[in-house]
């Protein structure tokens, strides 16, 4: 540090030196958010006279990378439409995880909507069909002890359906996006921005 003969200048360098401080201290302990991901997913592939109504599965995975940084959840909400109608959803109840862990919520079966049902096995027997899916929760971060406020989150995806009634795409699992990064497009599928 340079030398200097007036006190004020002298403070002034040592407050500049505690606020750079501070802000690399900040960006150390800022969480990382959490990583949503379907990763499996079964739903019939084809409806019954005798039985016109039908269910689904899946698993969702939910990855803390943070390893400063437990999470709280609150419940979750997760929807699925096949355009613009609603398919079905359900709530996963409140949980906490913590520093540096995959959670696992397996969801036996959701009612699917019978409105909806007939035109969306006619799309999954052919192998074209998507749903769209939709998150919505609110976290709270605990770092070093200290509980932040609520941060509400809501994720989407597209979930590609293969003729067997499961996720279509290589990997077979489905990452959700933060909804900033996408925008809804008239025939209800996302685009990036």
């Amino acid at each position: 540090m340079c030398e200097t003969k007036h006190f004020h200048l002298w403070l002034l360098q040592i407050i500049g030196l505690l606020g750079l401080l501070a802000l690399c201290f900040w960006l150390s302990l800022r969480p990382k958010e959490p990583n949503f991901t379907i990763i499996d997913f079964s739903i019939p592939t084809s409806v019954s006279d005798e039985n016109p109504r039908a269910t689904f599965n899946y698993v969702l995975q939910v990855k803390n990378s943070d390893k400063e940084s437990s999470i709280y959840y609150d419940d979750i909400l997760l929807s699925f439409k096949y355009k613009q109608d609603m398919v079905g959803n359900n709530t996963i109840p409140r949980f906490d995880q913590g520093k540096d862990n995959n959670a696992y919520q397996h969801v036996p079966t959701v009612d699917i909507n019978p409105l909806v049902w007939r035109a969306l096995a006619k799309e999954i027997s052919h192998g074209t069909a998507k749903l769209y899916v939709e998150l919505i929760t609110s976290i709270k971060y605990k770092t070093w002890g200290i509980k932040s406020k609520h941060h509400k989150v809501k994720y989407q995806g597209v979930l590609p359906l293969g003729s067997d009634g499961k996720i279509k795409d290589k990997k077979k699992r489905v990452k959700l996006y933060r909804s900033k990064k996408w925008k809804i497009r008239t025939s209800g599928f996302l685009s990036a921005n």
